[in-house]
């Protein structure tokens, strides 16, 4: 083997080893000495990067010429020519290889049997190659590839895929002519057809495609569907790089039972502002005759001073336009209600101040809640002053009703809440003593006759909470394990006040929970504050593994012991709480063999001894994209389904069959009323240049209604999706699903030889 570095013929060297110099041998031949192997080689001292080279023999002139012979190579920087036969020009700085050629470029390879490179500049051209560019994992074979500035590729009669199967890819570009621009990551054809399974399917004069995720304008992929609302559905966007901060999309979406809806969305991102716009708009829908719309706006802006301005506003255009086209959550329903906010917010030291206006457009059948025009409020916090801990809330709100009614007065409240705590916190104990104060004064208007207009309350709060932490060390099936044992007891008193004159603007009844067990009010809100003179004991227990850190279970029980009965009731003339001790809270969350995974949450009642609540949860994750979920919900009832009974079961899981093809579904049943509220099943085939997903769904819009859809997703890896997101779908309605791991874009370095 023969080394050999270029220009300044014998100037290189070898780290460690001596390079003895070349004897020169009649008419300007040259003969080299033989080197064991190829290390590391200085910078030659004619120019600014050496040239080094290998082969089984070579002949050249000195400061013109050499020519390799019998497997040849060639290095420069990051340029790697590989041949049967070298010949390289000096003067010329052309490199001439035939004969089994490899060319390897700033990451990416041609094999041909015929290559012509400027070294320095690293332009050039090959004759007949099959390519593989290394910046999008792509490639393909053409009559003749042109190679300049590194970054610039053109192929002439030639083939493209980004598929990583490349001997038979399952899509692929054919045109006349394509450049590949890797600085920008862009991709060029002309006269291009795209074929899918050797199936043409897009034909076009000019077409361009995208070699990485960096955003650029142009045709985004289509979706297509069928609704029982809006029948069969297409949707073309079109994407506008308008600037790196700003960019709009223009989609309009084809209904055949309704008409043509366009959609645009515009975001923008400033130093000192930022947001999105979205606009939907269907002129004279074919069902209803009338102009359907949803617009929707989020800003966010920094003013001087440190002023923060913020506006989220939504609104459509009647009340059935979610369930219509589509504006639905799969585990949630339909949306009912949209925030129309708007507002400033600034902080400085200990305090923040902060004024709104916040009004809701609220869909029918569901009844409004109060507007806020507008809302002040002046925040002070103060932590560890002294030992103290200190908060204070100030807060002036002006409640309107959209409708006005007798039954729901307006009314401007005036309220204030200072907390002092002293927290004693120490590694096995703690202690918090805490007071607070409420003040609260109301003007109310639109009263019924016999009401007073002007109320004013003043509560005091004065709670204590203290706990213990024991632990030990156990060792249970092979697991070195610290058990904990967390005693706590939570103190509340507040004197009783008649609050019933006082209008419900914005509280509600607290959900009986493990929080608000531990809380000092059992209301939501600031226009009810419950009496209280009770006591909260709970335990819990923890199992940790001691190697690793990781909680491997956790067992928590709470009760609560009532001294005296709480009078105050959401609704005048409501009963009150009588009973000397509530409902037991249990909780447990563990860790089991096999990858399975357990949680419990339930509400049992001592006096009925009946369950009141109940959240079960069992996951199993066995490997790689396999889950299965179990779930059971029972509240007796719900303030989101119109204080209705809840009794769901929910299943959900995703399984392979084999290493392509595999299942995901989900369906919510509810066995008091013997309905399947909510299911989506769906199918997925995952091939190695492309996947194709489709999904059945049927979800819930209002009690009595329901809308079912099929959606399809084709995905040609390396290119683009087509068709809606069921991956979204799955991942909104399975918890757990995991979505195949994309094919990771190589190094310049991963090609590298």
């Amino acid at each position: 083997m023969l080394l050999l570095s270029l220009p300044g013929w014998w100037a290189g060297h070898a780290i460690g080893q001596e390079i003895s110099p070349p004897v020169l041998a009649g008419a300007g031949g040259l003969q080299l000495q033989s080197v064991p192997a190829l290390q590391d080689f200085s910078l030659g001292p004619n120019q600014g990067v050496a040239i080094f080279t290998r082969s089984d023999s070579a002949q050249g002139q000195v400061d013109r010429d050499v020519t390799l012979k019998g497997a040849a190579e060639m290095r420069h920087y990051r340029s790697v020519v590989k041949a049967d036969h070298i010949h390289y020009d000096e003067d010329s700085d052309v490199v001439s290889a035939t004969g089994s050629v490899r060319l390897t470029d700033n990451g990416s390879r041609f094999i041909g049997p015929q290559a012509s490179l400027h070294l320095e500049a690293g332009d050039g051209f090959m004759l007949t190659p099959s390519y593989h560019i290394g910046a999008t994992n792509g490639g393909g074979k053409a009559k003749r590839i042109d190679i300049a500035d590194q970054t610039q590729i053109k192929v002439t009669d030639g083939t493209y895929s980004g598929c990583s199967c490349q001997k038979d890819p399952a899509w692929y570009f054919r045109a006349k002519e394509m450049d590949f621009d890797t600085d920008r990551g862009v991709g060029t054809a002309y006269n291009g057809v795209l074929f899918f399974q050797h199936v043409p399917i897009l034909a076009s004069p000019y077409l361009t495609f995208p070699l990485t995720s960096a955003r650029r304008s142009g045709l985004l992929p289509p979706t297509f569907g069928q609704s029982s609302t809006s029948g069969f559905e297409f949707m073309q966007p079109y994407y506008f790089n308008i600037a790196p901060n700003r960019d709009l999309t223009f989609a309009p979406r084809i209904l055949t039972k309704r008409g043509i809806q366009w959609n645009t969305e515009f975001r923008y991102l400033e130093p000192t502002y930022s947001g999105k716009l979205h606009v939907e708009y269907l002129n004279n829908d074919h069902l209803t005759g009338t102009n359907r719309y949803l617009y929707s706006l989020q800003h966010n802006q920094t003013l001087p001073f440190g002023v923060q301005a913020f506006v989220n506003y939504t609104k459509v255009s009647d009340s059935t336009y979610p369930q219509d086209f589509g504006a639905n959550n799969f585990q949630y329903g339909v949306t009912s209600q949209y925030t129309q906010q708007a507002g400033l917010a600034w902080g400085i030291g200990d305090w923040t101040f902060m004024t709104q206006v916040l009004d809701y457009q609220t869909l029918a059948p569901n009844a409004p809640p109060y507007d806020m025009k507008p809302e002040l409020q002046a925040t002070y916090n103060k932590y560890d002053w002294h030992g103290f801990d200190i908060n204070v809330v100030n807060d002036y709100t002006n409640f309107r009703m959209p409708t006005p009614s007798t039954l729901q007065p307006d009314g401007q409240r005036i309220y204030s809440k200072a907390t002092v705590s002293y927290p004693f916190l120490t590694p096995g104990y703690y202690a918090i003593p805490k007071v607070i104060f409420n003040a609260t004064s109301y003007q109310i208007s639109n009263l019924a006759t016999g009401v007073p207009d002007n109320i004013n309350r003043t509560v005091p709060t004065l709670s204590f909470d203290t706990g213990l932490d024991f632990e030990r060390n156990l060792h249970w099936f092979g697991l070195n394990l610290i058990q904990t044992l967390e005693p706590r007891l939570f103190y509340v008193y507040t004197p009783y006040r008649n609050q019933d004159a006082i209008p419900l603007f914005d509280t509600s009844a607290a959900n009986f929970n493990m929080a608000e067990i531990f809380s000092e009010n059992s209301f939501v809100g600031n226009d009810r504050i419950a009496d209280a003179n009770r006591i909260t004991v709970g335990v819990t227990s923890r199992f940790i593994n001691a190697d690793t850190g990781a909680e491997l279970a956790r067992f928590v029980i709470a009760q609560r012991y009532n001294f005296r009965p709480s009078r105050v009731t959401l609704l005048p003339g409501g009963e009150p709480d009588d009973s000397t001790m509530s409902d037991v809270v249990v909780g447990a969350s563990t860790q089991l063999p096999y990858n399975w995974q357990f949680t419990s949450d339930l509400q049992y009642s001592p006096n009925s001894r009946q369950v009141n609540q109940t959240d079960v949860g069992l996951t199993w994750r066995p490997g790689g994209r396999r889950v299965f979920n179990a779930y059971y919900h029972y509240l007796p009832v719900s303030p989101l389904l119109n204080n209705t009974e809840v009794d769901q079961i929910q299943l959900s899981a995703q399984w392979p069959l084999t290493r392509r093809i595999g299942l995901a579904g989900s369906v919510t049943y509810a066995p008091n009323t013997h309905n399947v509220v909510d299911a989506l099943a769906g199918f997925e085939y995952d091939a190695d240049c492309w996947a194709f997903r489709i999904a059945f769904q049927r979800y819930t819009t209002s009690l009595n209604t329901s809308n079912t859809g099929v959606f399809a997703q084709l995905e040609l890896k390396g290119l683009s999706k087509t068709g809606t997101s069921v991956t979204r779908a799955f991942q909104q309605a399975i918890p757990g699903y995991t979505p195949q791991t994309p094919t990771p874009i190589p190094s310049r370095f991963t090609n590298y030889e």
